[in-house]
């Protein structure tokens, strides 16, 4: 299933939640092992924190669904979902929850890494389709939620090469 925010923009060949997910697993072996964070967990968390969308959907803020409503439907899903994993349904809907309530560090670092992936998908889309500040959206609003210290590095890093296409830089003779 394509994502909705890329769909409704109109990218062609846009990236599956599938496909979302496992870059953000990826993504989850940047953890940066001299914190307190568990660098399997954060995987596992990586892998199921859109799960339920294969049952709901992709709702975004533009489908006319309440935050609340959303949830709702994606931990009902869940449960769903649980119940089809026998003996690993409970750690599954658990890591779940987990990440929703953004209880635990593991939960805000993959937050963080959503976040981060999503701003990575909107610049790569941007350049390879030469649409320089096309999917502004995503990008507003995004970073400057983005708290852990290497993600928003290399947030900031991407915001600055993103920067340069829509505004390149001068060059001096």
């Amino acid at each position: 299933m394509k994502r909705t925010g890329w769909v409704r923009q109109g990218i062609d060949d846009a990236e599956t939640i599938a496909g979302h997910m496992y870059r953000m697993a990826v993504l989850a072996l940047l953890v940066d092992t001299k914190e307190n964070i568990n660098k399997t967990k954060v995987m596992e968390m990586a892998l199921v924190h859109d799960l339920a969308e294969a049952i709901v959907g992709d709702i975004t803020p533009h489908c006319g669904v309440s935050v609340e409503e959303k949830h709702r439907r994606e931990d009902e899903a869940m449960i769903e979902i649980s119940k089809l994993l026998g003996d690993k349904g409970p750690d599954t809907l658990r890591l779940f929850r987990e990440y929703e309530s953004r209880e635990s560090p593991e939960a805000k670092y993959v937050k963080d890494l959503d976040r981060l992936d999503l701003i990575m998908q909107a610049y790569e889309y941007e350049k390879r389709d030469q649409t320089h500040g096309k999917l502004e959206e995503f990008f507003t609003g995004t970073t400057e939620h983005i708290s852990h210290p290497l993600l928003k590095k290399m947030a900031n890093e991407i915001m600055t090469r993103r920067a340069e296409l829509i505004v390149p830089p001068t060059v001096e003779h």
